[in-house]
């Protein structure tokens, strides 16, 4: 059976199910998966250099922002 997100198994009931994937150098770019839909990815182009955030609300589970942080720039 397919799980959300790719996941092995599926969440508990009145839990999120959700993958984050850090990515490799320049060759894979992160992504951020949340209920079965991608958040955040290089096929998006809403990912960047350095931390990659996605603020979801915790009840509804409604993304609210994403956004980048890049430290190697300061």
């Amino acid at each position: 059976p397919r799980h959300k997100c790719g996941n092995q198994k599926s969440c508990p009931q009145n839990y999120f199910a959700f993958k984050i994937i850090s990515g490799a150098a320049n060759v894979v770019g992160p992504s951020i998966c949340f209920e079965d839909l991608v958040l955040m990815s290089s096929v998006k182009n809403n990912i960047g250099r350095g931390l990659n955030i996605a603020l979801v609300n915790g009840t509804t589970g409604r993304l609210l922002k994403t956004d980048t942080f890049d430290m190697y720039s300061g």
